[in-house]
């Protein structure tokens, strides 16, 4: 055996993804959207947590949630966001470029729940865009994300724009 084996590397804690390095080329996959600099946070009741899940309609509230577009068919569906953070890079450094939230009901206990995905879609892409989409977020649900973003980095919060600061004021 060679004593001189690398570690297998430990798994990374779950993270906002910083704008990717990746070359653009014209060949396959051109003109397709590169996710690589957004990410999904959850605010599900008194609680907002990153869930990379979301990218795929896969984050932990939707998962095994048959999904209809008819709000009556979730009667006792609890108000869940999925909120789409873009990150950018500048000369100073990374910032939270683009926020956008998107509203879902889900029945866990039910597990049936109600979504627009062609809004989750949109508004992904707007903050790909790097537009600031929250009017639609309470002031609780306002101060979860506003109190996430800080927490996962506060140098990034604080190079963020002024919209997205009295946004979530």
């Amino acid at each position: 055996m060679d004593s001189n084996k690398e570690e297998t590397p430990k798994k990374k804690p779950a993270a906002l993804n910083i704008v990717s390095t990746k070359i653009n080329h014209k060949g396959f996959g051109a003109g397709s959207i590169d996710l690589s600099n957004v990410s999904s946070l959850i605010i599900d009741g008194d609680e907002a947590y990153l869930d990379m899940g979301a990218l795929h309609a896969k984050s932990a509230v939707e998962k095994r949630i048959r999904f209809s577009t008819n709000k009556e068919d979730v009667p006792n569906g609890r108000k869940c966001w999925i909120v789409w953070v873009a990150v950018d890079r500048t000369p100073e450094g990374t910032y939270y470029a683009g926020v956008t939230a998107c509203e879902m009901l889900v029945d866990t206990e039910a597990r049936r729940g109600w979504k627009i995905l062609a809004d989750h879609v949109n508004r992904m892409d707007a903050a790909m865009k790097r537009k600031i989409m929250v009017d639609n977020l309470d002031d609780q649900e306002k101060a979860l994300l506003r109190k996430a973003l800080v927490d996962h980095n506060e140098e990034w919060w604080d190079r963020s724009t002024d919209e997205l600061k009295a946004a979530l004021a």
